[in-house]
């Protein structure tokens, strides 16, 4: 027998653990403080060369941009401090530069044409963040919302296909689309918060069906291709997706609406023919609107020579890929190249902007950033225990990264040119406020996630010899 040695020793405290009740898991909320202080500098820093290449002086501009930008997200690292400590560290400090950067461009564009939007955009940021905080308030368990799916399809359906079935005065087309709702003194973007909306429903859907995705049907040229039966959900997103390509006249919606559908169906089912099945159905609908619709020839058209209506319908696109080639690898600099030239450069073209001054490593690095908050997002659907909360996250997360990829693949000409903007970067109230909702329910199932369980006592057996506060162990020879 070896000598009596003190129970729990050996245990390791470097890090806390289910098995170990008396030590406590780290937050990282500290690691979350300094990426956001890094973040604070790095926008801090672009503002003043923005403004010392523009107008060869530093103006109190800058300390209301910087100023407003920190309270901000301190407010909001404080609120994930208090509701979800446990949430992923990387998430906040990734959206916060990418916003950071994109009110740097927007301010850099404002000098550019007299315009005063890097306030406003400001503003919409805080509302942002309110609706961030009050999501992160009062939905202590992302759970509760599967309670919901069904009402939250209806509505997010109805918002989907609103502005499209609506009279011009209530819903005017801009820039050749029908996707907003103008109230006189403000206008909004429905189908912003409609993804959100539909993304709840076909996850809650999902989790209480899977087993009717997952029923093999018939092998064709070796896959298992589903019952016809079964395929009713993607006919109807593909139904929605074609009328919102036509009556919209929105062809990046119709197409982040229907990839969305199709990779939770993935993800539930594991089955690669409900993604050909899809692909083949929206690439027939497309082909046929194609046909069908001017303004989708339009479209195309310019994605396959743009310099053909150069002065015309291409004059966009063409001022754009002039930009990026300027830009070069390096980019011309902040505030020294000349974004303003193409049209809707703080909207739908910002990346456009971006890759000028800032060359192919800064659009990089963007794309980065926006990758890593993605792959965090992913991970954090991955390590959750429900089903639900694995769709759904998985869904949010791969949103955003469609999202962008839909954007600068019609900015670089790699697909036809849409009409959305990029998540925490462009001008717009609309996509701030539904990508910061969007952002509170990642961090929420994060935190899910990564908060310990409470492990149980252990119940130590008191030996019958020795002490009442050891333990006799036996100790190799």
């Amino acid at each position: 027998m070896g000598s009596p040695v003190p129970a729990g020793e050996g245990t390791p405290v470097g890090r806390a653990s289910s098995t170990s009740p008396g030590l406590k898991a780290p937050t990282r909320r500290g690691t979350e403080l300094v990426m956001l202080a890094f973040a604070a500098t790095l926008v801090t820093g672009a503002l003043i060369l923005v403004e010392a290449n523009q107008e060869q002086e530093l103006t109190m501009q800058i300390v209301y941009l910087g100023l407003a930008y920190l309270t901000l997200f301190a407010l909001a690292h404080l609120a994930v401090r208090r509701w979800a400590p446990y949430a992923d560290p990387a998430m906040l400090p990734c959206v916060a530069l990418l916003n950071g950067l994109g009110l740097v461009m927007i301010h850099r564009l404002d000098l550019a044409v007299d315009d005063d939007k890097a306030t406003r955009q400001v503003m919409w940021t805080a509302i942002a963040l309110v609706l961030f905080v009050v999501a992160l308030r009062f939905l202590p368990d992302h759970r509760t919302l599967a309670k919901y799916g069904y009402t939250f399809g209806l509505v997010g359906l109805v918002a989907l296909v609103l502005p499209g079935v609506l009279p011009g005065f209530i819903a005017p087309p801009i820039n050749g689309a029908k996707i907003w709702l103008n109230f006189g003194v403000f206008s909004i973007q429905p189908g912003e918060f409609a993804k959100i909306l539909l993304m709840v429903f076909f996850a809650a859907f999902l989790v209480s069906k899977r087993d009717l995705f997952t029923v093999a049907g018939r092998q064709i040229l070796g896959l298992d291709v589903p019952r016809a039966r079964d395929l009713g959900p993607l006919l109807a997103a593909w139904a929605v997706s074609v009328s919102i390509m036509v009556l919209q006249r929105d062809l990046g919606s119709s197409l982040l609406f229907f990839g969305i559908v199709l990779v939770l169906l993935y993800v539930s089912t594991e089955r690669a023919a409900w993604v050909v099945l899809g692909l083949v159905m929206f690439a027939g609908g497309a082909v046929v609107a194609w046909r069908l619709f001017t303004h989708v020839q339009t479209r195309v058209s310019n994605w396959i020579d743009p310099f053909a209506t150069a002065q015309e319908d291409g004059y966009q696109i063409v001022q754009s890929l002039f930009g990026l080639g300027t830009g070069g690898i390096f980019g011309a600099g902040l505030g020294a190249g000349r974004p303003e030239i193409v049209p809707e450069a703080s909207t739908d073209f910002i990346t456009a902007a971006i890759g000028e001054e800032l060359g192919f490593v800064g659009l990089a690095a963007l794309l980065l950033i926006y990758l890593i908050f993605a792959m965090r997002g992913l991970r954090s659907a991955l390590a959750v225990r429900d089903t639900f909360g694995k769709l759904l996250g998985g869904g949010l997360a791969f949103a955003v990264a469609f999202q962008v990829f839909i954007v600068v693949g019609g900015v670089t000409k790699l697909i036809p040119m849409t009409g959305i903007t990029a998540p925490f970067l462009s001008y717009g109230g609309s996509s701030l406020l539904a990508n910061y909702i969007l952002v509170a329910l990642l961090l929420r199932i994060s935190a899910a996630a990564r908060t310990p369980k409470t492990a149980p006592k252990p119940k130590v057996q008191q030996p019958a010899i020795a002490d009442q506060h050891t333990v006799m162990v036996e100790r190799p020879k």
